[in-house]
């Protein structure tokens, strides 16, 4: 016997508007990125819309693993592009950094990211603190 899966009508309301299906091509890839786009720009989510995008999220992912290869960066490098995937400026980073000086140092390879500074960058971009750091 299957487990009781619990499907509703907000569920299946959000499954015709945009039917998950494998990724093929980037046009495809663009259009579920929209979608997903859209979802996480709404905030809070309902359970629905949370179950929904994680499906979307691991279409994606399988799609990304087989197209784009993601380059290995961390630390500094890592901060650059992130700061260049979210458009922001130096003094956007001023809260984590204090000043805008110290952020231009740091970008430059003249000051090192402190661990006050990682665990800012973490929070302020929603990722783990070890991506700053090389894993090699």
């Amino acid at each position: 016997m299957a487990p009781e899966t619990r499907v509703t009508k907000t569920y299946i309301k959000l499954l015709k508007s945009f039917p998950p299906r494998p990724i093929t091509s980037e046009e495809e890839f663009l259009a579920t990125q929209e979608v997903i786009d859209s979802l996480i720009d709404k905030g809070e989510l309902t359970p629905d819309e949370q179950d929904y995008l994680n499906v979307l999220g691991t279409l994606v992912y399988e799609y990304e693993q087989k197209h784009h290869s993601i380059p290995d960066i961390h630390g500094v490098e890592l901060l650059q592009a992130l700061i260049a995937e979210f458009c922001l400026r130096q003094k956007d980073s001023i809260p984590i950094f204090k000043t805008e000086s110290i952020v231009s140092e740091v970008l430059s390879g003249q000051r090192k990211l402190t661990v006050n500074h990682i665990g800012k960058l973490a929070e302020f971009f929603h990722i783990s603190p070890s991506a700053f750091f090389d894993s090699r």
